[in-house]
Parts: structure tokens; C-alpha cells; sequence
């Protein structure tokens, strides 16, 4: 079965002026159908960054990105956002939910921006509202939600448009302890009977330890297993 996501090779620094800073280092990973994977690190290791290439939001210096054997980079800024769209999910931190919209409008946004009938994406936003347990929220705005809510109306979004991988950024690192494993509990039970992909980035050892495996970055270099972790 052909992989989800794989990058070759990549590696990124960062240009200022005369300043270069490498973030990451010959990096090569691949994510297969409906794994789960962590990935690992400090704050600073380059974990962040390695999401952000793996979702055709920013570009490496060297090596390629593939999504199921295609690369990222040899398309068009409008096919990468309509792949980005249709296949790949983005979970934040910090939810980024539009403040002036409703629950349920945060949810159907995907699929209003890909011109889905309004009725369509309505339909489709209340289901991932009702798996998540916030059908009788929908039309709260953001700032009446908790921050469990809040994270759960942005893991619907995420869904919404049944993408092939999630990508999620530390998706409870702003949560409470118990807030944070209920939210991770959900994001899981739907990845599961969507049938997607997803990665984790995290510092959060517990967290990772739930995934299907574990992936850890030091110093911009990818280390594949706990033993080669602990040796480094």
C-alpha cells in the first residue's frame, strides 16, 4: 500500500541577511495509511517546522515532499492549497478558529472555500459537531466555548473535508491535563472510523507513547526509536 507522506532528504535553513540558521538536517521519514505517529522533541528541536513541510506550508532547502508519490513542489501554489483542502488536516495549539463565526461555520469553512453547496457543507459540519459532542454548541461563537470545546471544534474542522493525514501541532499543549487526554481520546476514536493518518508533534512523552509510533528530532536530525533516543 502506497504511503500517505514521505519526505526525502529534507533539510531547511533559515536566511537572514548573512545569518544562516538550520533548523533541520537530511531528514527522511514516510507515514503510512492510517498510522499514528509522533513526533517528539524540545522546544526548538525542528519539530514545527518538519510539520509545516510535510503539509506544503513552507518549503525545504533540500531533498522533496511527497503526498502517495507525489511531490508537493511540483505543483502550482492553486493545486497545493486544493490538495492541502481535500486531503490534508491542520490541528494547532492555539485552534485558530475565526472569531466572528459560529462553531459550525468554523467547521463547514473547508468546504465552503472548495465551493461545496452550503446545505452540503451544513450537513456535513453538524455530523463532525455530533461526533465530537458539540452538536448543541453549533452556533455558539468561539469566545462562549472552553478551550476543550474550542479544541474540539477545531479537530471537526479538521476532518471535515475527510482527508487522507492530520497534522496536529501540539493539539493539547494548551490544554489541562485531563481536558488535554480527552481531547487526544477523541482525535483518535475519529482518525480510527475516518480511516486517516496523523501526525503528532509534541513534547509530551506520555501523549506519544499512545501513538502508533514514536519518532524524535534532536538538534534538526530525525532519530527513529527510543534506543538510538537515549544514546544520542
Amino acid at each position: 500500500m502506497q504511503d500517505v507522506l514521505t519526505c526525502r532528504n529534507i533539510s531547511k535553513t533559515y536566511h537572514d541577511g548573512n545569518n544562516q540558521t538550520p533548523v533541520l538536517n537530511d531528514v527522511s521519514l514516510s507515514i503510512k495509511p492510517s498510522e499514528h505517529v509522533a513526533i517528539l522533541g524540545s522546544s526548538g528541536s525542528g519539530k514545527s517546522t518538519l510539520l509545516h513541510l510535510l503539509g506544503g506550508l513552507d518549503s525545504p532547502s533540500e531533498g522533496d515532499v511527497l503526498f502517495k508519490g507525489q511531490s508537493l513542489y511540483s505543483l502550482s501554489s492553486n493545486a497545493l492549497a486544493d490538495l492541502r483542502n481535500r486531503d490534508i488536516g491542520f490541528i494547532y495549539q492555539f485552534h485558530h478558529l475565526l472569531a466572528e463565526f459560529s462553531a459550525l461555520e468554523n467547521v463547514m469553512m473547508p468546504l465552503l472555500i472548495r465551493k461545496e453547496q452550503p446545505a452540503v457543507a451544513r450537513a456535513a459540519g453538524l455530523s463532525l459537531l455530533e461526533q465530537v459532542g458539540l452538536a448543541h454548541r453549533a452556533e455558539h461563537l468561539p469566545s462562549a466555548l472552553s478551550g476543550g470545546e474550542r479544541q474540539r471544534v477545531a479537530i471537526a474542522r479538521a476532518l471535515v473535508t475527510k482527508p487522507s493525514v492530520v497534522l496536529a501541532d501540539e493539539p493539547t499543549g494548551n490544554l489541562d491535563f485531563e481536558t488535554g487526554q480527552q481531547v487526544y481520546a477523541l482525535l483518535k476514536s475519529l482518525s480510527d472510523s475516518h480511516d486517516t493518518s496523523f501526525v503528532v508533534v509534541t513534547h509530551d512523552r506520555e501523549l506519544a507513547n499512545q501513538l502508533d509510533r514514536t519518532l524524535f528530532i534532536k538538534n534538526g536530525r530525525l532519530i527513529a526509536d527510543r534506543a538510538e533516543e537515549a544514546n544520542a
